[in-house]
């Protein structure tokens, strides 16, 4: 009459139950390792070295920004650096930025050559 079955619990002994939560783990933890080295790991190391550009830039270097303008720098402060962009009637127009606003340093002279 009854067309259910009666339930019986299986008991997990205790080193049954350890090896299925380090098989649950093992991978957590793998994935983990992946991320670390191929994402994060590189990306710090990416950051450190922009860090110390932009701790390094001097009146006179020839900077590219984030927004793709190239300029020289005019003037340096802690905080921000002012670009000459161009000149106009022998007047420089310049930019005033954010020192983490320079992508790249170019070597002296490129300015010249673009």
């Amino acid at each position: 009459m009854f067309f259910i079955s009666d339930a019986w619990a299986q008991t997990a002994d205790a080193a049954g139950g350890m090896t299925g939560f380090l098989v649950q783990i093992v991978p957590i933890l793998l994935i983990f390792v992946v991320f670390w080295f191929f994402l994060i790991r590189p990306q710090q190391k990416r950051q450190k070295e922009h860090q110390k550009m932009c701790e390094a830039l001097t009146k006179g270097d020839e900077v590219v920004t984030v927004g793709g303008m190239a300029g020289r720098i005019a003037d340096v402060s802690e905080q921000y650096i002012v670009i000459e962009i161009s000149r106009v009637d022998d007047k420089p127009v310049t930019l005033t930025l954010q020192r983490g606003a320079v992508q790249t340093v170019l070597p002296r002279g490129t300015l010249k050559s673009v």
